[in-house]
């Protein structure tokens, strides 16, 4: 379905029909989908709802618009619409940067935050010349092939998971894949997630290139106090399409854990 929120149009998804539901925000060249076998798992738990960044899968693709707070309140649009009482956020990479800007609003009904390979709220220290190679990566077939072999992955995928993550990367407007290198990697949100007053767990692929468990230790986990972290044995980046069995374990335990309180 679609949700007109913030000046645009939000694609999302919908499983399950529990109280509690599970808000996801894919990475930087994804889309709902990147979910799917997530989903799959926890859909009998939970009620789930996916969502397209705007300029990504089937949302709209407005001309700017594409810094944090912008994402973040595209999503709260959507949780407001669908009348969300009891939700967990989780988001991976870039959608874990969006996920820590809006727990740092501590929402109404948000109980916990499931970071999966976040990116964190510092900005990330690029070269001009490493921007632009990122700015470009998800360009043609043949980039986002190597960048599937050689920077977001660990473990070997499935041939229709890499058909998956190519579409995905094609797919996205040019104004979206120029706005997370070149504005919202760069925006410092540091003093927000101070206020993040939520259980929350982050959950880090053990081989991840992108946001390094190293990374993550020093510019996240002192950041938000109570953040505890998961490491998945051999994985990469792309924990969702990765390790989707392992990351719905954990996002079910954390959750259960949180509904027993």
């Amino acid at each position: 379905m679609d949700i007109e929120t913030n000046g645009t149009r939000i694609h999302l998804t919908q499983q399950g029909s529990r109280a509690v539901a599970l808000v996801l925000l894919h990475y930087y060249g994804g889309s709902s989908r990147t979910w799917d076998a997530v989903a799959g798992e926890l859909s009998d738990r939970y009620r789930i709802v996916a969502t397209d960044h705007r300029g990504w899968g089937d949302s709209g693709a407005p001309a700017d618009g594409y810094r944090i707070a912008d994402l973040a309140a595209d999503a709260e649009g959507v949780i407001e619409t669908l009348g969300l009482r009891r939700y967990v956020l989780v988001g991976h990479s870039m959608g874990g940067k969006v996920a820590q800007l809006i727990a740092s609003r501590r929402p109404g009904g948000l109980e916990g935050l499931v970071l999966v390979a976040p990116s964190p709220p510092s900005p990330m220290l690029l070269s001009e010349e490493q921007r632009a190679t990122l700015a470009s990566a998800y360009g043609s077939r043949e980039s986002i092939e190597f960048v599937i072999d050689h920077v977001l992955t660990a473990r070997k995928l499935d041939a229709a998971y890499r058909e998956q993550i190519v579409e995905d990367s094609l797919k996205g407007a040019p104004q979206a894949k120029a706005a997370w290198p070149n504005v919202a990697m760069r925006e410092d949100i540091t003093a927000a997630v101070a206020s993040i007053d939520v259980p929350t767990i982050v959950v880090s692929g053990e081989l991840d290139q992108v946001d390094r468990i190293a990374t993550l230790e020093t510019e996240l986990l002192p950041r938000i106090p109570q953040a505890v972290m998961h490491i998945v044995p051999g994985a990469g980046h792309l924990l969702p399409l990765e390790a989707p069995a392992e990351l719905a374990r954990i996002i079910g335990r954390f959750v259960a854990a949180l509904e027993a309180r």
